[in-house]
Protein backbone atom coordinates (compact mmCIF):
# COMPACT_ATOMS: atom_id res chain seq x y z
CA UNK A 1 0.00 0.00 0.00
CA UNK A 2 2.64 2.99 -1.01
CA UNK A 3 0.11 5.43 -2.59
CA UNK A 4 -1.55 8.28 -0.34
CA UNK A 5 -4.49 7.65 -2.34
CA UNK A 6 -5.07 11.07 -3.25
CA UNK A 7 -6.55 12.20 -6.61
CA UNK A 8 -3.33 14.11 -8.66
CA UNK A 9 -2.65 14.43 -12.12
CA UNK A 10 0.76 13.50 -13.23
CA UNK A 11 2.48 16.31 -14.80
CA UNK A 12 2.93 17.00 -18.37
CA UNK A 13 0.12 15.10 -19.81
CA UNK A 14 -3.36 14.25 -19.31
CA UNK A 15 -4.45 11.06 -17.60
CA UNK A 16 -4.37 7.71 -20.22
CA UNK A 17 -1.39 9.28 -21.96
CA UNK A 18 0.64 6.92 -23.37
CA UNK A 19 4.30 7.17 -23.90
CA UNK A 20 6.10 4.84 -25.57
CA UNK A 21 9.49 2.68 -24.70
CA UNK A 22 12.30 3.19 -26.76
CA UNK A 23 11.76 -0.09 -28.65
CA UNK A 24 7.95 0.83 -29.46
CA UNK A 25 7.35 2.19 -32.80
CA UNK A 26 4.64 4.16 -30.62
CA UNK A 27 0.76 4.58 -29.47
CA UNK A 28 -1.61 3.37 -31.90
CA UNK A 29 -4.00 0.42 -32.18
CA UNK A 30 -4.12 -2.57 -29.80
CA UNK A 31 -2.47 -4.30 -32.91
CA UNK A 32 0.68 -2.27 -32.71
CA UNK A 33 2.36 -3.36 -29.53
CA UNK A 34 6.19 -4.29 -30.13
CA UNK A 35 6.07 -8.14 -29.21
CA UNK A 36 3.98 -11.00 -30.08
CA UNK A 37 2.38 -12.67 -27.16
CA UNK A 38 -1.03 -11.92 -25.97
CA UNK A 39 -0.08 -11.08 -22.13
CA UNK A 40 0.15 -7.21 -21.11
CA UNK A 41 1.82 -6.48 -17.66
CA UNK A 42 0.11 -3.43 -15.84
CA UNK A 43 2.58 -2.34 -13.48
CA UNK A 44 1.30 1.12 -11.15
CA UNK A 45 3.84 2.84 -9.96
CA UNK A 46 4.78 5.91 -7.55
CA UNK A 47 8.67 7.14 -6.74
CA UNK A 48 9.92 3.31 -8.07
CA UNK A 49 12.93 4.31 -9.05
CA UNK A 50 14.95 1.55 -6.50
CA UNK A 51 12.43 -1.35 -7.33
CA UNK A 52 11.24 -0.83 -10.82
CA UNK A 53 14.67 -1.60 -13.02
CA UNK A 54 14.69 -5.19 -11.19
CA UNK A 55 11.08 -6.04 -11.77
CA UNK A 56 11.13 -4.36 -15.25
CA UNK A 57 13.95 -6.69 -16.14
CA UNK A 58 11.80 -10.10 -15.73
CA UNK A 59 9.48 -9.26 -17.74
CA UNK A 60 10.55 -6.71 -20.56
CA UNK A 61 10.97 -8.99 -24.00
CA UNK A 62 10.13 -12.51 -21.75
CA UNK A 63 8.39 -15.33 -23.62
CA UNK A 64 4.99 -14.46 -24.24
CA UNK A 65 4.68 -10.99 -22.84
CA UNK A 66 3.43 -8.99 -25.55
CA UNK A 67 3.88 -5.56 -23.92
CA UNK A 68 4.98 -3.82 -20.32
CA UNK A 69 2.95 -0.75 -19.20
CA UNK A 70 4.29 1.47 -16.41
CA UNK A 71 1.23 3.20 -15.08
CA UNK A 72 2.56 6.32 -13.37
CA UNK A 73 0.89 8.10 -10.67
CA UNK A 74 3.05 11.73 -11.15
CA UNK A 75 6.30 10.44 -9.85
CA UNK A 76 9.20 13.53 -8.78
CA UNK A 77 12.02 10.73 -9.16
CA UNK A 78 13.12 8.63 -12.38
CA UNK A 79 10.49 6.62 -12.38
CA UNK A 80 9.43 7.52 -15.76
CA UNK A 81 12.95 7.44 -17.47
CA UNK A 82 13.78 4.54 -15.81
CA UNK A 83 10.51 2.75 -17.19
CA UNK A 84 10.82 3.85 -20.53
CA UNK A 85 14.87 3.04 -20.61
CA UNK A 86 14.08 -0.43 -19.92
CA UNK A 87 12.10 -0.66 -22.85
CA UNK A 88 8.44 -0.58 -21.32
CA UNK A 89 5.32 1.60 -22.05
CA UNK A 90 4.51 4.77 -19.81
CA UNK A 91 0.67 5.63 -19.30
CA UNK A 92 0.62 9.19 -17.36
CA UNK A 93 -2.98 8.35 -14.66
CA UNK A 94 -4.14 10.23 -11.86
CA UNK A 95 -2.64 9.43 -8.49
CA UNK A 96 -4.37 6.04 -6.41
CA UNK A 97 -3.46 2.59 -6.86
CA UNK A 98 -6.84 1.38 -8.52
CA UNK A 99 -7.07 4.71 -10.93
CA UNK A 100 -3.58 3.81 -11.84
CA UNK A 101 -4.43 0.25 -12.39
CA UNK A 102 -8.01 1.00 -14.61
CA UNK A 103 -5.70 3.45 -16.59
CA UNK A 104 -3.39 0.92 -17.91
CA UNK A 105 -5.59 -1.99 -18.31
CA UNK A 106 -7.49 0.30 -21.04
CA UNK A 107 -4.11 1.38 -22.53
CA UNK A 108 -3.22 -2.42 -22.64
CA UNK A 109 -3.51 -4.37 -26.22
CA UNK A 110 -3.00 -7.53 -25.37
CA UNK A 111 -6.15 -10.08 -24.71
CA UNK A 112 -4.56 -11.41 -21.32
CA UNK A 113 -3.75 -8.73 -18.48
CA UNK A 114 -1.41 -9.20 -15.61
CA UNK A 115 -1.71 -6.62 -13.02
CA UNK A 116 2.19 -6.82 -11.24
CA UNK A 117 3.18 -4.50 -8.50
CA UNK A 118 6.54 -2.22 -8.61
CA UNK A 119 8.34 -4.39 -6.40
CA UNK A 120 7.23 -7.57 -6.90
CA UNK A 121 9.87 -9.80 -8.54
CA UNK A 122 8.46 -12.58 -11.32
CA UNK A 123 9.23 -16.15 -11.44
CA UNK A 124 10.93 -17.33 -14.52
CA UNK A 125 8.49 -18.09 -17.26
CA UNK A 126 5.79 -16.53 -15.36
CA UNK A 127 3.68 -15.29 -18.62
CA UNK A 128 3.90 -19.11 -20.02
CA UNK A 129 2.36 -20.47 -16.70
CA UNK A 130 -0.58 -17.83 -17.03
CA UNK A 131 -1.21 -18.51 -20.45
CA UNK A 132 -1.18 -22.52 -19.60
CA UNK A 133 -3.41 -21.75 -16.77
CA UNK A 134 -5.82 -19.66 -18.83
CA UNK A 135 -5.82 -22.35 -21.40
CA UNK A 136 -9.11 -23.98 -19.44
CA UNK A 137 -12.04 -22.42 -20.32
CA UNK A 138 -13.57 -22.86 -16.70
CA UNK A 139 -10.45 -19.98 -15.29
CA UNK A 140 -10.95 -16.41 -15.60
CA UNK A 141 -7.60 -15.59 -13.77
CA UNK A 142 -5.42 -15.88 -11.18
CA UNK A 143 -2.46 -15.36 -8.79
CA UNK A 144 0.82 -16.95 -8.14
CA UNK A 145 2.05 -17.91 -4.45
CA UNK A 146 3.66 -14.77 -2.83
CA UNK A 147 6.65 -14.36 -0.80
CA UNK A 148 7.97 -11.99 0.77
CA UNK A 149 11.36 -11.25 0.59
CA UNK A 150 14.49 -11.41 3.37
CA UNK A 151 14.16 -13.70 6.04
CA UNK A 152 13.01 -11.85 8.89
CA UNK A 153 10.03 -12.92 11.68
CA UNK A 154 8.15 -10.25 9.67
CA UNK A 155 8.50 -11.80 6.43
CA UNK A 156 8.00 -15.20 7.31
CA UNK A 157 4.90 -14.27 9.16
CA UNK A 158 3.29 -12.22 6.36
CA UNK A 159 4.63 -14.88 3.79
CA UNK A 160 2.62 -17.82 5.98
CA UNK A 161 -0.45 -15.84 6.12
CA UNK A 162 -0.43 -15.01 2.87
CA UNK A 163 -0.76 -18.82 2.44
CA UNK A 164 -3.67 -19.28 4.91
CA UNK A 165 -5.69 -16.01 3.16
CA UNK A 166 -5.38 -17.79 -0.24
CA UNK A 167 -6.74 -20.92 1.30
CA UNK A 168 -9.94 -18.82 2.46
CA UNK A 169 -10.16 -17.43 -0.90
CA UNK A 170 -8.77 -13.86 -0.29
CA UNK A 171 -6.55 -12.25 -3.05
CA UNK A 172 -4.59 -9.29 -3.34
CA UNK A 173 -2.13 -7.71 -5.76
CA UNK A 174 1.25 -8.35 -3.97
CA UNK A 175 0.44 -12.06 -5.81
CA UNK A 176 0.22 -10.71 -9.44
CA UNK A 177 -3.48 -10.99 -10.10
CA UNK A 178 -3.54 -12.06 -13.84
CA UNK A 179 -6.81 -12.10 -15.89
CA UNK A 180 -8.97 -12.99 -19.34
CA UNK A 181 -9.69 -9.22 -20.34
CA UNK A 182 -12.98 -10.58 -21.73
CA UNK A 183 -13.52 -11.78 -18.07
CA UNK A 184 -12.26 -8.44 -16.92
CA UNK A 185 -14.99 -5.98 -18.86
CA UNK A 186 -17.26 -8.49 -18.18
CA UNK A 187 -16.84 -7.70 -14.27
CA UNK A 188 -16.86 -4.27 -14.73
CA UNK A 189 -12.93 -4.04 -14.44
CA UNK A 190 -11.11 -2.30 -11.38
CA UNK A 191 -12.62 -0.05 -9.27
CA UNK A 192 -10.75 3.48 -9.23
CA UNK A 193 -10.28 2.45 -5.49
CA UNK A 194 -7.09 3.67 -3.48
CA UNK A 195 -7.05 0.41 -0.91
CA UNK A 196 -8.91 -3.16 -1.91
CA UNK A 197 -9.33 -2.68 -5.33
CA UNK A 198 -7.67 -6.10 -5.53
CA UNK A 199 -9.77 -7.54 -3.41
CA UNK A 200 -12.73 -6.17 -4.80
CA UNK A 201 -11.27 -7.26 -8.38
CA UNK A 202 -10.88 -10.94 -7.21
CA UNK A 203 -14.24 -11.43 -5.15
CA UNK A 204 -15.88 -10.20 -8.70
CA UNK A 205 -13.68 -12.74 -10.72
CA UNK A 206 -14.28 -15.68 -8.28
CA UNK A 207 -17.96 -15.18 -8.53
CA UNK A 208 -17.36 -15.04 -12.44
CA UNK A 209 -15.66 -18.26 -12.89
CA UNK A 210 -12.95 -20.38 -11.65
CA UNK A 211 -9.63 -18.54 -9.77
CA UNK A 212 -6.87 -20.51 -10.00
CA UNK A 213 -3.45 -19.81 -7.69
CA UNK A 214 -0.16 -20.87 -9.78
CA UNK A 215 2.22 -22.64 -7.46
CA UNK A 216 5.06 -20.37 -8.80
CA UNK A 217 5.95 -17.71 -5.92
CA UNK A 218 6.12 -14.47 -6.79
CA UNK A 219 8.58 -11.98 -4.26
CA UNK A 220 7.32 -8.67 -2.96
CA UNK A 221 9.38 -6.64 -1.15
CA UNK A 222 8.87 -6.94 2.68
CA UNK A 223 9.78 -2.79 2.78
CA UNK A 224 6.17 -2.17 4.08
CA UNK A 225 6.63 -3.62 7.14
CA UNK A 226 10.24 -4.24 8.17
CA UNK A 227 10.75 -3.35 11.66
CA UNK A 228 6.90 -2.80 12.84
CA UNK A 229 5.67 -5.91 11.67
CA UNK A 230 3.07 -5.62 14.81
CA UNK A 231 1.85 -2.51 13.85
CA UNK A 232 1.40 -3.73 10.47
CA UNK A 233 -0.91 -6.59 11.57
CA UNK A 234 -2.82 -4.27 13.70
CA UNK A 235 -3.17 -1.90 10.69
CA UNK A 236 -3.86 -4.60 8.54
CA UNK A 237 -6.79 -6.07 10.58
CA UNK A 238 -8.25 -3.11 11.45
CA UNK A 239 -8.69 -1.86 8.31
CA UNK A 240 -10.06 -4.98 6.98
CA UNK A 241 -12.86 -5.29 9.44
CA UNK A 242 -13.60 -1.75 8.60
CA UNK A 243 -14.16 -2.41 4.73
CA UNK A 244 -16.27 -5.47 5.24
CA UNK A 245 -18.26 -3.34 7.60
CA UNK A 246 -18.59 -0.93 4.90
CA UNK A 247 -16.46 1.56 5.24
CA UNK A 248 -15.51 3.07 2.31
CA UNK A 249 -11.79 3.01 0.50
CA UNK A 250 -11.66 6.16 -0.03
CA UNK A 251 -12.04 6.88 3.91
CA UNK A 252 -9.65 3.79 4.29
CA UNK A 253 -6.94 5.41 2.37
CA UNK A 254 -7.26 8.25 4.27
CA UNK A 255 -6.47 6.51 7.97
CA UNK A 256 -4.16 4.28 6.11
CA UNK A 257 -2.22 7.72 5.16
CA UNK A 258 -2.48 8.80 9.25
CA UNK A 259 -0.80 5.71 10.17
Amino acid sequence: MNWDGRPSPAPGAPAGTRTPGPSEPGPGSRDAAPRGGTLSVVIPALNEEVCLPETLRRVVGAPGIREVLVVDGGSDDTTVATAQNAGAVVVLSERGRGAQLRAGAAAASGELLWFLHADTLSPPAAALGIEEALRDPRVVGGAFTVRFSGDSRGARFFTRAAAVLRRIGLGYGDAGIFVRRDAYDRVGGIAPFPLFEDLDLVRRLQRAGKFVILPAAVVTSSRRFEGRAARTLFLWVWLHVLYWLGVPPVVLARLYRRK
